[in-house]
């Protein structure tokens, strides 16, 4: 039995078969997961009602699992400045992890490369609740 906070086994599979500069997608329910992400991506789909879990509560999930050296959000439009759920989202994100913001149409052309491992949809509904994770390196002191 896993004793891990992550218990998902194809998520666990995803994230241990990936690597150092790897990419982990977490998205909304609004994300269109089957043609935005990349060819070797698992897809996992978590978004059981509208509005569970959330993004937050995945991203907090899977920060216990993984390093992370960089995060990409979706520049929100102007009729949704300022986007909670993206506040929400750098709240969790250790220090110093650099966060980029690209357009709509950038993003899914990141989330559409090869180096995407995973992408877990989930049922939060809020708009630009998606972030793009570039795993790090394991540190041991």
């Amino acid at each position: 039995m896993i004793t891990a906070r992550l218990t998902h086994p194809e998520m666990i599979a995803a994230l241990a078969a990936a690597g150092h500069g790897s990419t982990v997608l977490l998205t909304d329910g609004h994300y269109p997961a089957k043609t935005a992400v990349g060819p070797n991506t698992q897809t996992v789909h978590l978004n059981l009602t509208a509005g569970t879990p959330s993004v937050p509560e995945v991203l907090s999930v899977v920060l216990d699992t993984i390093p992370v050296e960089h995060a990409t959000l979706i520049s929100p439009s102007a009729d949704a400045l300022p986007s909670a759920v993206q506040e929400e989202i750098l709240q969790l994100l250790p220090d110093p992890v650099p966060i980029a913001y690209v357009g709509r149409h950038d993003f899914y052309a990141l989330a559409r490369k090869p180096d995407l491992a995973l992408c877990v949809v989930t049922g939060d509904n809020r708009r630009f609740a998606n972030v793009l994770l570039t795993i790090g390196v394991l540190r041991r002191g």
